[in-house]
């Protein structure tokens, strides 16, 4: 039978977590009671440096029932942190880790599904959104440029998936040997190769609190994601130099033709426009170049990417 970890990341969710945290122990024992997973699984809510009553919350929690554990950590690490955290710290105590969101946006009731397909040789289960007709148009679109973006640009992820997905021991083991800092969680999961499968269901309202995902945080994460699974942007700028260069030098056969038949005007509009748009493109190729000197800059630091302060298991 198996044995499931759920492992829930976690910040300033005092809000949402009792309930959340309800509805999933109701989830879990109903899955022991029909026997689809061990009476030895349990919940793991992983405390990203919450600076409300969270980590209080957990505690009380792992009181009540050694259903549930804890893992605090020393501070915010950030949300593909937080999740590895869990992911790593919970590999060799279960068969089988499932990821969800504290909010429980995503449906919990589909963990029968990744549990049928893990047991069917599936190491990897991801969840994904069957609809997005409770987006708005603006989030809707983005969403699906987001996603052709990212592929595009050689980001190959599962479209309209998350973090919210099922991971086997083996393929968390694998995945551990994945050592970089810059984490794009759905981009790299697909690398590790395992058979895979997905199970579709449609994302719930948030019932309490906003969610800490803004726009600017979104805007991050699919630069993150392109730069830390790809190089393409690097060779797109090369290809645009040398459309330019060619274009230039079309541009200079066309000034010399316009000058010996005795037809030349005096060009500052053109001028002007040019220099303005090698001036951007400079800009943007100096951009997209740092971006990637940055994350070297990182990599090279080999700093932790979270530390734990407290983990409260069976034996506290």
């Amino acid at each position: 039978m198996t044995k499931l970890y759920i492992a829930v990341p976690c910040y300033n969710e005092e809000e949402v977590l009792k309930d959340s945290a309800h509805k999933l122990l109701h989830k879990l024992n109903e899955m022991i009671g029909k026997g689809t997973v061990s009476d030895d699984s349990k919940i793991v809510f992983i405390d990203d440096g919450s600076k409300d009553r969270t980590w209080e919350i957990i505690g009380k929690l792992h009181d009540e029932t050694k259903m549930v554990q804890g893992i605090k950590l020393t501070g915010n690490c950030g949300h593909q942190n937080a999740l590895l955290c869990g992911l790593m710290t919970l590999k060799d105590k279960c068969d089988a880790i499932i990821s969800i969101d504290a909010d429980l946006q995503d449906d919990i009731d589909v963990f029968d599904e990744m549990i049928e397909k893990y047991e069917d040789g599936c190491d990897v289960v991801y969840g994904v959104r069957s609809k997005r007709d409770s987006d708005t148009f603006f989030k809707r679109f983005s969403a699906k440029m987001y996603y052709k973006i990212l592929n595009h640009l050689g980001a190959k992820i599962v479209v309209d998936h998350a973090d919210f997905r099922l991971m086997s021991a083996r393929a968390l083991e694998s995945f551990s040997q994945f050592k970089e800092v810059n984490l794009f969680l759905r981009g790299m999961v697909p690398m590790v190769g395992y058979k895979s499968a997905i199970v579709t269901y449609e994302r719930k309202e948030r019932l309490y609190g906003e969610s800490k995902y803004s726009l600017k945080d979104m805007i991050a994460l699919a630069v993150e994601g392109v730069t830390s699974l790809s190089i393409r942007p690097i060779k797109l700028i090369a290809k645009i130099g040398l459309l330019i260069f060619l274009v230039s030098i079309a541009m200079l056969i066309y000034t010399l033709v316009r000058y010996f038949m005795g037809a030349t005007e005096v060009g500052w509009a053109s001028l002007a426009v040019s220099i303005w748009a090698i001036g951007g493109l400079q800009l943007l190729a100096i951009g997209v170049i740092g971006e990637y000197i940055g994350k070297i800059y990182l990599e090279t630091k080999a700093r932790p990417r979270y530390i734990v302060e407290t983990y409260l298991d069976d034996d506290e």
